[in-house]
This record gives C-alpha cells, sequence and structure tokens, in this order.
C-alpha cells in the first residue's frame, strides 16, 4: 500500500509544478496586461508625471502583497462560518492589540472582524487631512505613520507623533458612534495623517462603526470612554495643545509684567 501511495505521488509531483507553474504564469499575464491598460488610461487621461508614478507605486506594493489574488472578490465567494473562521483569525488578534479593545466581548470583536476591510497605502499618502471628514477608522498592521497638526490654524504648534502596527487612527469616529446625540454629520480630523512607509491595514467604515455600536450595549460603558480618552492621540494632542497655549500666555503675562516693571525703574 505504502508503496502504491509513494508511486502515485511520484507520478503526481511533476503535475501539480506544472500547474503551479501555469497559474504563475498566468498570473504575470494578468499583471502585465493590467499594467498596459493602466498606462495606456493614464495616458489618455493626462495625468502628470508625479501621479502615475504613484499610480506606478501602489499596483507594484498591490501585487507583491497579494500576488495577484483579488482578496475581496475571494472571501466572497466562501461559506459564511469560513469567511467568519478567517477574518477571525486575521483580525482579532489585531483588535486585542489595541488598548480599547483588548478585553472586549468576543461577540464584539465578531461584529467587528466581519466588518473590517484590508487596506494598502504606499509610503507618503496622505489617509486624512486636519479639517476633513473622518469616515473610517483605520487598525495598523504593518509601517508607519506620521501624524501632524497645526492646532486648526490657531497657533504655530506643530506636534509629530507616530503611529505604528497595533495602533489605530481615526479614533474620534469612535466617540461620534458612541455618542447616540451625535448628528449623521461626521466629525473632523484634528491631524493630518500619512504615511511613512508602504503600510497594510484593516479599515472599518463609519457607517459599519455606527451599525455595531447601535447593537452592543458593552461599548457605551465608562470604562471604554476612560480608556478611549487615555490612549486617544486626539486627546494627547489637544491636551499638548493647551499646555503649550498656556506657557505662552504664562510667558507672555511674565514678559509684560517685567516691562512695566522696567518702565517704572526708569
Amino acid at each position: 500500500m505504502f508503496g502504491k501511495t509513494a508511486l502515485l505521488f511520484s507520478f503526481l509531483s511533476p503535475v501539480w509544478q506544472q500547474l503551479r507553474f501555469s497559474l504563475e504564469t498566468c498570473r504575470l499575464e494578468e499583471m502585465r496586461i493590467k499594467r498596459r491598460d493602466t498606462e495606456q488610461w493614464m495616458s489618455r487621461r493626462l495625468l502628470p508625471d508625479n501621479i502615475r508614478e504613484r499610480i506606478r507605486r501602489y499596483e507594484q506594493f498591490r501585487w507583491q502583497e497579494t500576488r495577484g489574488v483579488d482578496e475581496e472578490m475571494l472571501d466572497q465567494n466562501l461559506p459564511s462560518d469560513l469567511r467568519r473562521d478567517i477574518k477571525r483569525h486575521l483580525c482579532v488578534p489585531l483588535l486585542k492589540r489595541v488598548p480599547v479593545f483588548e478585553k472586549m466581548d468576543e461577540q464584539v470583536l465578531d461584529a467587528m472582524c466581519d466588518r473590517l476591510k484590508p487596506v494598502l497605502y504606499i509610503e507618503e499618502s496622505y489617509v486624512v487631512r486636519e479639517g476633513d471628514l473622518v469616515d473610517e477608522m483605520l487598525f495598523v498592521m504593518q509601517g508607519k505613520l506620521s501624524t501632524t497638526t497645526i492646532n486648526g490654524g490657531r497657533t504655530a504648534v506643530f506636534i509629530p507623533e507616530y503611529l505604528e502596527a497595533g495602533e489605530i487612527c481615526g479614533e474620534e469616529l469612535l466617540t461620534w458612534a458612541l455618542d447616540r446625540r451625535s448628528s449623521s454629520n461626521l466629525p473632523i480630523s484634528t491631524r493630518t495623517v500619512r504615511t511613512i512607509t508602504e503600510v497594510e491595514a484593516f479599515a472599518l467604515m463609519a457607517d459599519d462603526l455606527k451599525f455595531v455600536a447601535s447593537q452592543f450595549r458593552q461599548l457605551h460603558g465608562k470604562q471604554l470612554r476612560h480608556t478611549l480618552r487615555f490612549h486617544s492621540q486626539q486627546w494627547r494632542t489637544w491636551a499638548a495643545c493647551s499646555i503649550q497655549a498656556a506657557w505662552r500666555r504664562y510667558s507672555k503675562k511674565k514678559l509684560c509684567g517685567k516691562r512695566k516693571i522696567d518702565c517704572k525703574m526708569h
């Protein structure tokens, strides 16, 4: 029996290798055709060279990460239970690395995982600009981003911070989703977020987050709100801006007082 099995595998091995080679060849040909079509489209639209280069870099990065596999289409074609298990395997550990969600109920995590979508960014891409509407929460899997603010242009404050794997961007959207009194208007970003390296992440859109928040009362607890504020870069940025503004007011007041004393002495 063992000899027959070994003989069967020795016969099938070249066949499998040929199939793998054929599949890889087909994918490379698909990539070549897509690149050609993309170049023709960019030329027809008269896109400037810098935008063309960014598109080429993005397509190359996506090919490196997926090897030509359309993950969303593959995911949609799988049975619901298998799709859920794959999402749990990929996303639950990522969510639990975020302090806000590390002790969250499994049902809540499952509901969030089911709605997460994979996204890719090349380096030096803007995820969101200060003053733009925030329409998604981003859970970083790989890569590094910088966040900066000028406090809406009201001061000269410029505070750079960094986001890496296991951190989130757009946490103000969670505050918005948890507030039952919030209107349908999305929150406005208080920061500009830009990628430093290539970034792989999962995104949770505003409507999906609002739906999850409406289904689970656990998300509305005071402890979660305190944790969110403690770890929120938005709140840290606001605190830093307030401290710096207060220090400038104090310094200005002290300088004015010193000048008054000098004038009286003269």
